[in-house]
């Protein structure tokens, strides 16, 4: 009987222990006291209902603390709400803490639209009270007068906590800035004239109002450094020069190929007038024969034609053996010289 009585006693106990830590856990009394102590109206069930709705009652206590501490009139309710929908409750009260230290209007609504937005609300706060310099990449233009300029840029900026919301980002800042050096450095007749005022080029840009739909405001641009790039313009009339050149020989070649087609044109046709020609002479021995048994030729008209045509032939023979001398002698003459 006394040991079943003490097994009883310990299983009671243990039971007791697990019961005290389970009431431990799902009514935080340290965290009750703590909130009592710093004038924080916190009820138990209030801390209950947050364990049921898995929402850590320390989270919540500790920033309503912070937050009444700081002035700031919070309620559970409100912070409650802004962690269940995903937000980072410890950091809204830290940026509305940093807002009203730094006299900037921000409204607890407007600290967790941007929270929820995904953008950092303390690090807004921070970069409205410190403004952030943005270095830009290498932007390269070309003057007017070909010669290529390479800036670049240091963007000083603010957080607008008014468009945080909706606003573009850091991106959008730097390609806009960087369209602005590319069109400054554009309408300059020449680079030296960039070279020598910088300053215009931050002019122009900040003219244009870049930081327009943007979470940010554009204090100043300064340009840290333009180096002078390659000649551009010299390259493009390179290119244009050697892609006429391409098109003048494919042209000639277009010529020179219609001339050797042309050619070959006419060696046919001289073959095939050589050939008819040759059937015109051969027709010639039967009209002579022809003209003989019809009576038209006699025998001493023949004779008289052979000797015609001979003698045509001989002159002809001679007349190309003069021509031949004729150029042996030139020859010799310039190999004398």
């Amino acid at each position: 009987m006394d040991i079943s009585n003490s097994v009883l006693i310990l299983v009671a106990a243990f039971g007791g222990l697990i019961i005290f830590f389970v009431f431990l856990y799902f009514v935080p009394v340290n965290l009750w006291i703590t909130a009592i102590f710093s004038n924080v109206k916190v009820g138990l069930l209030e801390l209950v209902g947050m364990r049921i709705r898995k929402v850590p009652p320390g989270v919540i206590v500790n920033s309503l603390i912070t937050a009444t501490k700081a002035g700031l009139n919070l309620t559970t309710n409100d912070l409650e709400t802004h962690f269940l929908a995903g937000g980072n409750v410890p950091n809204v009260i830290r940026a509305l803490i940093s807002a009203d230290k730094a006299n900037i209007s921000l409204s607890f609504k407007q600290a967790t639209a941007i929270d929820l937005a995904g953008r950092d609300v303390f690090e807004a706060v921070q970069i409205s009270v410190n403004p952030k310099v943005i270095n830009t990449p290498n932007v390269a233009a070309v003057a007017a007068d070909g010669i290529q300029l390479i800036a670049k840029a240091r963007v000083t900026v603010r957080a607008n906590i008014a468009q945080l919301v909706g606003g573009a980002g850091e991106e959008t800042i730097l390609a806009r800035v960087g369209e602005g050096i590319v069109t400054s450095i554009g309408s300059a007749q020449n680079h030296k004239s960039v070279l020598e005022n910088p300053d215009k080029i931050s002019k122009l840009v900040l003219e244009r109002g870049l930081d327009a739909g943007t979470a940010f405001e554009i204090l100043s641009i300064d340009i840290a450094d333009i180096d002078v790039g390659s000649n551009i313009g010299a390259k493009l009339q390179i290119d244009q020069a050697t892609a006429d050149l391409k098109v003048a020989e494919a042209r000639a070649e277009e010529r020179r190929a219609m001339a050797v087609a042309l050619e070959q044109e006419m060696k046919a046709k001289n073959v095939e007038m050589r050939a008819k020609v040759t059937e015109a002479e051969s027709e010639v021995p039967k009209a002579i024969a022809d003209a003989f048994r019809t009576g038209n030729l006699g025998v001493m008209d023949y004779y008289k034609m052979e000797n015609v045509k001979s003698d045509t032939s001989m002159r002809d023979s001679i007349a190309k053996s003069d021509e031949n001398k004729s150029s042996d002698r030139s020859r010799g003459n310039d190999k004398n010289k």
